[in-house]
């Protein structure tokens, strides 16, 4: 997989590079300001980004202005944002976009590399990776009011797991129960939110349950 990164901490740009280049991935181009990333991303368009979310010269949200430029003029590209702290309206402005390919990721989770490496390639197949600490956030604030509050506690696990854009096979191992009752969760949940079921694909089915956490409506 070829892959643009943009990290302004020099030891952290440098272990993701040393990390990606020895999973068999390359880094075709690193940026250290956000100013430096839209044009690295047109020169290379790569297969995937990786992009912080807060870079020079503000250090405000460089990265996720980025992010967003870069998904207009290539509305295709898989990127994977990385932050410090959990920013919600950062996850719901890049989410507004499309989930499809995206993922946002506490910097934290970098260190769990096997989680980290299979975050990306979910996001460079097109899925959704968010870190759990965003999901749990935006549940709890939406919690208390609305058909949230009808989900049994099992029903908000598999919720919590799916817009982590987790498959139903791994929730059911995670859950150690059935894949048929993973189903039979997902079903309920969507008929309490009053969310059509849809193909099945993962980032569907994320991209229509955080439209209704955050108010969007539904499909």
């Amino acid at each position: 997989m070829r892959i643009v990164i943009a990290e302004d901490n020099a030891l952290l740009r440098e272990g993701l590079i040393l990390l990606l280049s020895s999973s068999g991935h390359e880094v075709v181009a690193d940026a250290a300001t956000g100013p430096e990333v839209l044009p690295a991303l047109l020169e290379h368009r790569p297969d995937a980004a990786v992009l912080d979310v807060r870079l020079p010269p503000t250090f405000r949200d460089e990265g996720l202005r980025a992010a967003l430029a870069a998904r207009a003029e290539l509305p295709e590209l898989p990127i994977l944002v990385l932050s410090q702290y959990v920013e919600e309206t950062y996850a719901a402005e890049l989410l507004a976009q499309g989930a499809q390919g995206i993922g946002y990721l506490l910097k934290d989770r970098i260190g769990r590399v096997d989680q980290f490496l299979q975050a990306l390639d979910r996001v460079a197949a097109g899925g959704t990776a968010l870190d759990p600490e965003v999901v749990t956030q935006l549940l709890t604030r939406k919690s208390s009011a609305g058909p949230l509050r009808s989900l049994t506690p099992r029903e908000r696990e598999v919720l919590e797991l799916m817009a982590q854009g987790k498959a139903n096979g791994t929730i059911a191992a995670e859950l150690v129960v059935t894949e048929r009752a993973v189903s039979k969760h997902i079903g309920s949940i969507f008929a309490k939110l009053g969310l059509e079921p849809d193909d099945g694909t993962v980032h569907r089915r994320v991209l229509a349950v955080l439209a209704y956490l955050e108010g969007k409506g539904t499909r």
